[in-house]
């Protein structure tokens, strides 16, 4: 009788082992995506945002083509509107700027004259030549940095623009075609698939579309409430660039939770430098409220009753994509999230098991959902 001399394998590290290359086939999978993606980001970061672009707009081209009009033809007079209206505000943005930024050099040189004279007559009382010991070193530093970076920073900025100039095309001509004929396109790419797998590929898709379309539109909600009541409480302080403000908070709202709250910190400091510390508590205290408002209203019924994802998904993964690829990552990672609950979702009720409101399965036993709860 011959006796077995392989030795026996708990079953739990039979399972871990089997997850584990499951697992690491899977992140070097990922990784290997994400390396491709970043190569050509030049590319993939426009498509993104023409894809962005295009879940906003997509309603406004199928409602003029169900008026009768040739899609053609819809789909340009959209594009033309996102043109005049992106330009618009670049122009009125740009017109404040020029107008508002030399009164506000100004305070920011009152504001260091008051800062000085508190320096010397205040508790830290320093001598006049200390102070402008001091001055003369941060000068000094300023006036070094800038000799030595100076060529690089003229070649980035360079560099920048012409990646900007491009991307900007790619982006406007995506976007043109996507409203277009971007059911044609959808179609070449679930072509792609294995003949078996494109039912399943198909509906996954217009599932994710669908909450990227929602997504896009509750962000666009949620971003035009916090940068209107941001910068209403700027003009109403008197806080100069108060329209800019608001196209800044627009824009930062765009990365949920976080974003509009970052960007409304511009607010506090430049009423801090033009109008002092009281109004800048103020301005701060209505950067809070506006907040507090988007939290718990906005967020949770527009988010939660159209995204269905949860503000700690949503926190995790901003944190996740500004680790992995900055501000494009901070952007792109919810509405990514968003894309990949709904496929979840979707191809959970495929299988035969409906999901319930709360994203759980409904024929979990009730403790399951008390625990969740």
């Amino acid at each position: 009788m011959q006796v077995s001399t392989r030795p026996e394998i708990p079953v739990g590290v039979e399972i871990a082992t089997a997850w584990a290359w499951r697992l690491l086939v899977l992140g070097v999978a990922g990784y290997a995506l994400y390396w491709l993606l970043s190569f050509f980001s030049e590319v993939t970061v426009p498509i993104a945002v023409a894809l962005l672009g295009t879940a906003l707009t997509i309603g406004a081209v199928d409602w003029l083509d169900r008026r009768g009009l040739p899609r053609l033809l819809a789909t340009a007079i959209v594009v033309l509107v996102m043109l005049g209206g992106f330009f618009g505000l670049l122009t009125l943005v740009g017109q404040q700027l020029s107008t508002q930024f030399y009164d506000l050099k100004a305070q920011v040189i009152a504001g260091i004259a008051q800062v000085q004279d508190w320096a010397q007559n205040g508790p830290l009382g320093l001598s006049e030549t200390q102070l402008d010991r001091y001055v003369d070193q941060v000068e000094d530093a300023i006036r070094t940095f800038g000799e030595r970076a100076a060529v690089d920073q003229l070649a980035a900025v360079g560099t920048t623009l012409t990646h900007f100039v491009a991307g900007f095309f790619i982006a406007l001509f995506a976007s043109f075609f996507f409203l277009y004929e971007g059911n044609r396109i959808w179609a070449f790419a679930v072509a792609l698939f294995p003949r078996s797998a494109r039912a399943k590929v198909h509906s996954s898709g217009e599932t994710a579309w669908a909450s990227l379309t929602s997504f896009v539109r509750a962000t666009v909600l949620v971003a035009l409430t916090d940068a209107i009541g941001i910068a209403v409480s700027a003009w109403l302080l008197g806080v100069p660039l108060a329209f800019a403000i608001g196209v800044l908070v627009f824009l930062g709202a765009f990365v949920p939770i976080v974003g509009a709250l970052v960007s409304g910190m511009v607010a506090v400091l430049v009423a801090l430098v033009a109008q002092g510390p009281i109004v800048a508590l103020i301005m701060l205290a209505a950067v809070v409220a506006v907040q507090q408002f988007e939290s718990h209203v906005l967020q949770p019924f527009l988010m939660g009753r159209f995204v269905a994802v949860h503000p700690l998904a949503i926190i995790i993964a901003i944190a996740a994509g500004i680790t992995v690829s900055g501000i494009v990552g901070a952007l792109v990672a919810v509405p990514l999230v968003a894309c990949l609950n709904g496929i979840v979702r979707h191809l959970v009720e495929e299988s035969g098991t409906p999901v319930a409101d709360d994203g759980l399965p409904e024929d979990d036993p009730p403790e399951v959902r008390a625990e969740q709860a």
